[in-house]
């Protein structure tokens, strides 16, 4: 499922990169979603930020997982061990027809290889009149978590794509990928956090671990190349401490 950047990388890895945003997003996205009660799939869980959130408000038992990656499904299943984490992919969900209540998918949809057949495969999991919800960082927007880092790349490196057009990252993207997947009733909304840094280096350091897209490009810089863009972004962030808000665009629909 993922694409355009690794995520066969260490939990830890992943969880100091992105982490610090969907822990947060995870609280917001739920609330938007409307998760209450029930029983609710994570798709696409990695490290286990949405499962956490899911966890704390429907209880473990009421909670599945899933992921393509090895590593992460490892660190799930340890800090959750009486959810149901399995591998697979969205778009071929190791579930019946039927299972869940709610089946949702955090940071995810920009990644599957066929977004409208992995939210038919959400569709098909969910119960008759059950939720389905996805969110996407506003990759196309100024307003993203990485967005002053592909400013900065692109003010360097002009062609070099960033992760603009990727899936569900512009508005409008989610409401119509929930509408082919035979969605009833899509809504989409802009959603935010606010992520605050005390330095620089705790802002820059997690880019340099590969996690996703913007980590593969910073690790096949030269030495040079990487100083270039670090002090690049350096030049463009406030002076430390600061704080990022990043938004996302996240929707919902009926089953």
């Amino acid at each position: 499922m993922p694409a355009g950047g690794s995520f066969n990388v260490p939990a830890q890895a992943y969880n100091r990169f992105m982490g610090r945003f969907s822990e947060p997003l995870a609280a917001v996205f739920c609330d938007f979603a409307g998760v209450k009660s029930g029983t609710a799939l994570d798709v696409g869980c990695g490290p286990g930020a949405l499962t956490r959130e899911l966890v704390e408000r429907l209880g473990a038992n009421q909670v599945s997982a899933v992921d393509p990656s090895q590593p992460f499904v490892a660190a799930a299943r340890q800090r959750f061990p009486l959810c149901d984490i399995r591998i697979g992919v969205a778009e071929a969900l190791p579930f019946p027809t039927n299972t869940v209540d709610q089946a949702l998918t955090q940071l995810v949809v920009h990644f599957m290889a066929n977004p409208v057949a992995g939210l038919r495969e959400m569709c098909r999991v969910t119960k008759p009149g059950g939720t389905v919800a996805a969110c996407v960082w506003d990759h196309a927007g100024v307003g993203g978590p990485l967005s002053l880092f592909w400013e900065a790349v692109q003010c360097l490196d002009r062609k070099a794509s960033g992760e603009a057009q990727l899936a569900g990252s512009r508005q409008g993207d989610l409401a119509r990928l929930f509408a082919e997947a035979e969605a009833r009733k899509p809504e989409e909304a802009s959603i935010r956090v606010d992520v605050a840094f005390q330095t620089f280096e705790d802002w820059w350091e997690p880019f340099t671990l590969g996690v996703g897209p913007a980590g593969a490009y910073v690790a096949a810089l030269s030495d040079e190349g990487r100083t270039s863009l670090r002090e690049e972004c350096r030049r463009r962030l406030p002076a430390a401490p600061f704080t990022i808000t990043a938004a996302a665009w996240a929707a919902r629909g009926r089953v």
